[in-house]
């Protein structure tokens, strides 16, 4: 494979991985995971007590991959381009196949709003007005893929088109953009402090393009965040993530958890995913973004070859189909790796 395709690959590699290192730690606190499952290190099944996947499988990916998959789907079979009304009835079937099936993992907050508004006819240019979580963010790696970065305006109006149905607010949509930017600019061949660069100034565009709600600017609280936590241990990065940053669903805190937790393992993309379901919260959400941001700078290879395939057994994806179709919309040349 080219450089291109082993990044391609590896962002994808890395959402699906950091998902399911994290599904059986989501929605639980820090010290009860501590206590209960001790650090992640490795896939392990949900616990018969899991507040959302309970006995799932190790390597089950969530609603994370799932979503991102079929966003993936979407772009493929439209050729670049998402109605958004196909894709609101596409993500109302996903829930209701979830239901069927008995599942938990449900859509999340921002998402359900939206689309319970659609189902009930509203117009999908206002039903994301609501939308701040960081559900746009969490299933937008493969807009990074398809779309180079070296054409920001198509990025974003990318980034645009896939969100705003359910997340169409300045957080929402600078949420989706910074993870999208990382991503694709990783895949471009930048180096993993210029590619968070230039996906928070992607973000920073994103922010003027959606309704304005009350809350920190991502770009901003991201770009104090990762200066303070430059020099710190993995144990400090630990408390500031868990104490003042946050963990939680809500896009100021995990999207900017995942760039954390992206600069601190530059060396050590797989620790860093284990870190990620560690540390409590939107663990799964958490180590997916990071996943995809790590995996589309360093390529496929850079994560454990057993455990990826385990994911894939288990939950039954083809990520290196996906990423050769996503490519294929990309239609980038081939950059050399930056330094």
């Amino acid at each position: 494979m080219t450089d291109v395709q082993d990044r391609a690959l590896g962002a994808l590699t890395g959402l699906a991985l950091g998902d399911a290192l994290g599904m059986p730690t989501q929605s639980m606190s820090r010290e009860r995971i501590g206590r209960e499952l001790g650090p992640i290190t490795g896939l392990v099944a949900g616990p018969p007590d899991q507040p959302i996947a309970p006995g799932m499988p190790a390597g089950s990916i969530t609603d994370d991959t799932e979503q991102a998959l079929l966003v993936a789907r979407l772009l493929v079979d439209g050729d670049g381009r998402v109605d958004a009304r196909e894709f609101a009835d596409a993500l109302m079937a996903w829930e209701q196949r979830m239901r069927d099936k008995g599942s938990l993992d449900l859509l999340g907050p921002s998402t359900s709003a939206a689309i319970a508004a659609i189902a009930a006819g509203g117009d999908p240019a206002e039903a994301g007005s609501g939308g701040t979580t960081n559900g746009a963010a969490m299933r937008v790696t493969p807009v990074g893929v398809a779309v180079s970065s070296s054409d920001p305006d198509a990025l974003l109006e990318a980034v645009h088109d896939l969100s705003f149905v359910t997340h169409n607010t300045g957080l929402g949509l600078s949420a989706a953009a910074t993870v999208a930017g990382a991503v694709s600019a990783g895949i471009d061949g930048a180096g993993l402090l210029e590619a968070i660069g230039f996906g928070l100034a992607l973000g920073r565009r994103a922010e003027r393009l959606g309704r304005w709600v009350a809350g920190a600017s991502i770009p901003a609280r991201a770009e104090w965040a990762l200066r303070q936590a430059r020099t710190m241990t993995t144990a400090e990065l630990a408390d500031f993530l868990s104490d003042v940053v946050g963990t939680s669903v809500q896009s100021q805190e995990s999207v900017v958890s995942a760039l954390l937790i992206t600069q601190h393992f530059r060396h050590e993309p797989f620790d860093g995913l284990c870190f990620a379901a560690s540390i409590g919260g939107d663990t799964d959400t958490i180590a997916a973004m990071a996943g995809a941001m790590l995996g589309a700078r360093f390529g496929d290879a850079v994560f454990p070859a057993a455990a990826v395939q385990t994911v894939v057994d288990v939950s039954g994806i083809d990520l290196t189909r996906t990423a050769t179709e996503l490519l294929e919309l990309r239609g980038a040349q081939v950059h050399a790796v930056a330094p």
